[in-house]
């Protein structure tokens, strides 16, 4: 099937003219005329009939007609389509990231970005760090918000924001956010600490393994909102990322344990396949998500 062909077709068709039609495709009339014969040959009858205001369509070309004409009509929705995803007036992302990154960071940027693209559906999924790399690799996601270190060679990332984390507790230990403490001082009191499948886990295991401490937490859980509740009821010491309670702690509501050894800061960024065009809705989002500080708009 020439596809070209059926296109002679369609102008010539749609003008009745083979002079119009040439115009249009901005080719010689002779051209115009071999593409019909050549479509009659192939299709083994006669297509138009000549008349003194130009060309009209056979019986055959007409039914030709109907199916042509609902093809071209689909390849301009196609196109328009596409100029709509392009221009962000239509299209999908969709992201991953952890519960805290969802509900601390991720929410106020989402409510902008809806404000000005309305039309753009948002789906999120808030697994762990190993399950959003899965879904990336999957192709079940666009990007996802990743807390680092993280190295996959088949990821490509980009910063985000820098986050610290920090030790907090609640009334029972407040005497502990006092002076500065070393962390074999504090590791001895009950530990709450996010579960070890989260990468937040393993870099605050990293850390207390550096400064040669072996902690077994008291208690664990799936996101910074049950520690955060834990250590005001007194549970323990918890672990959180400190920009996302800032608020808190200049409420005394909680307080921060000042330590001699610092937690290294580290990074949320960006990650989505190599090599693998990010539609133009997850590009907008991720410049949206760029934007610093995060918190009020």
């Amino acid at each position: 099937m020439n596809l070209e062909l059926y296109k002679f077709f369609y102008h010539v068709a749609k003008a009745s003219n083979v002079s119009k039609a040439s115009e249009q495709l901005y080719v010689t009339q002779p051209a115009v005329s071999r593409a019909i014969k050549q479509l009659e040959d192939e299709l083994g009858c006669q297509l138009f009939f000549r008349t003194s205001k130009g060309v009209k369509l056979t019986q055959e070309g007409e039914v030709l007609f109907q199916y042509i004409e609902q093809a071209f009509n689909f390849i301009s929705s196609g196109e328009k389509k596409v100029s709509d995803i392009k221009s962000l007036l239509t299209g999908e992302v969709k992201i991953g990231a952890s519960e805290t990154l969802c509900k601390y960071y991720l929410a106020p940027f989402l409510k902008l970005f809806k404000t000005y693209y309305p039309s753009i559906k948002v789906v999120v999924t808030c697994p762990n760090t190993h399950e959003i790399v899965r879904l990336i690799k999957a192709g079940e996601i666009d990007f996802g918000l990743v807390n680092m270190p993280l190295k996959d060679e088949q990821l490509e990332f980009k910063h985000i924001m820098d986050i610290q984390d920090c030790f907090i507790v609640g009334q029972k230990y407040k005497h502990l956010s006092g002076t500065k403490r070393h962390i074999k001082d504090i590791a001895s009191y009950p530990m709450l600490l996010l579960e070890k499948a989260s990468n937040t886990r393993m870099y605050i295991d990293q850390y207390f393994e550096k400064n040669s401490i072996m902690v077994t937490p008291d208690f664990e859980f799936p996101n910074i909102d049950l520690l955060i509740h834990f250590s005001k009821y007194d549970f323990g010491i918890a672990c959180v990322i400190e920009n996302f309670v800032e608020d808190i702690l200049e409420n005394n509501t909680l307080y921060k344990i000042n330590l001699i050894e610092k937690i290294p800061p580290r990074s949320m960024s960006a990650a989505w396949l190599k090599n693998i065009p990010l539609t133009a809705a997850a590009k907008e989002l991720i410049k949206y998500l760029e934007y610093n500080p995060p918190y009020e708009f």
